[in-house]
């Protein structure tokens, strides 16, 4: 039984394999995720009741910090192929914005900044054990990114 849950852990917390890219595989799960999110017909902007998106972000996450952890400690700390963080990152990034091109593409390129950049306290968030600080950074790089958006929306759009 260990063994499957650690075969799902592996599964899951690289995306089904999108994490073993070759090169930046972060980026190229939240650019994924990104494209994945301007195919699908659903506008997360327009879900009646908003809250349940972002109660349901949270309940995964908080499964999502089980299997990473799972993940990482077959992979190692803080592993590159573990890209799980990344789509509850970048759906952070959008959640509630209108679901138009600006907004997916400046929203996947001001996440990538943050998460890369990693400003207080994102930096500090990442020194955390397992995948609680696997997936706390990209969290609040989310955060920083949508804030940024609506601002951008604001202003310029």
């Amino acid at each position: 039984m260990k063994k499957i849950l650690n075969n799902i852990s592996l599964v899951i917390s690289t995306v089904f394999g999108i994490g073993y890219f070759p090169k930046v595989p972060g980026t190229f799960a939240s650019l994924i995720v990104a494209l994945f999110y301007f195919l699908v017909p659903v506008n997360l902007s327009k879900i009646e009741n908003p809250g349940i998106f972002a109660v349901l972000i949270l309940v995964f996450s908080i499964i999502s910090i089980y299997l990473m952890t799972l993940a990482e400690s077959i992979l190692g700390n803080d592993n590159q192929h573990i890209v799980l963080d990344e789509v509850w990152g970048y759906f952070v990034t959008i959640l509630l914005l209108p679901k138009i091109i600006p907004v997916i593409a400046f929203g996947f390129i001001l996440f990538r900044i943050y998460d890369i950049l990693k400003p207080f306290p994102i930096n500090k968030l990442q020194n955390m054990k397992g995948g609680f600080g696997i997936i706390s950074d990209d969290l609040l790089a989310g955060v920083y990114a949508n804030i940024s958006l609506r601002i951008l929306l604001k202003t310029v759009f």
